[in-house]
């Protein structure tokens, strides 16, 4: 009975480890992420384009003159991921970069079930993915955040192909320059969830491989399931911080 009582424990105890919070960015370091941006090669963090200090992984443009369609990525790929909660905080700051496209201003993204980045091509500007699209307000109207957008992808909204590249959350709009804090909870191919503070804004089921921009490399993929991959941060034009990083497999 002791020893059934002991092997009992030792599987209760991994289980749990298993499914505690994970920070998977150390604040100071970008140890076990790995840069691609567009046009050059996979590992080139051009004009040091991602950072990490004071607990923060920060997006700059610092040494750029002008944006020339550098869209970039930063992935964790110690490992991929299928079924797991993921948290964080993001928050805009500075200028857009002259030559970032219009709707890039205070635009990022977390990019989940990404494709690994040494398979891109060198002109690709977006990771096959699932895209937590990021935004922050512009000072009137609404513009919500944690949408869904779908580079080589689709999805189903309410059971029915979504139409569109990007669907809009039913969040509220972020205008000002604040940490927000977002969650995507993700069950494999089958069903994803985005959360803002606190809030569920949207559900999308039947992630595979499909829509436009997907890369020829890949072509041969249009139909298959995306029932896992690695998560990714994105560049494309406006200064951003990201914190807190963190998953729970589930």
């Amino acid at each position: 009975m002791k020893k059934i009582f002991v092997f009992i424990l030792i599987v209760f105890c991994s289980c749990s480890k298993e499914n505690e919070w994970k920070k998977i960015f150390d604040g100071e370091s970008l140890d076990g992420w790995e840069v691609k941006i567009r046009y050059h090669d996979f590992g080139d963090n051009y004009n040091d384009t991602f950072k990490a200090s004071d607990g923060q992984m920060n997006v700059s443009y610092e040494q750029y003159d002008e944006f020339e369609e550098k869209f970039g990525h930063i992935f964790y790929t110690k490992e991929k991921f299928k079924n797991y909660h993921l948290s964080l905080d993001y928050k805009f700051s500075g200028e857009h970069l002259k030559g970032a496209p219009g709707w890039s201003v205070k635009n990022s993204g977390i990019m989940l079930h990404c494709q690994h980045p040494s398979s891109m091509l060198m002109d690709q500007e977006f990771p096959v993915s699932a895209e937590t699209q990021l935004l922050g307000g512009l000072g009137e109207d609404e513009r919500s955040t944690a949408n869904i957008c779908t580079p080589g992808t689709d999805v189903d909204i309410d059971d029915s192909l979504a139409k569109k590249h990007c669907i809009n959350s039913n969040s509220k709009t972020y205008h000002e320059d604040d940490w927000v804090n977002v969650e995507v909870i993700v069950y494999s191919d089958s069903l994803i969830h985005h959360i803002v503070e606190g809030e569920k804004v949207l559900t999308y089921t039947n992630l595979k491989v499909g829509g436009n921009k997907v890369p020829l490399n890949f072509v041969d993929k249009i139909g298959m399931p995306l029932k896992e991959g690695y998560i990714s941060l994105q560049s494309e034009g406006h200064p951003v911080s990201f914190r807190n990083i963190m998953i729970k497999k589930l």
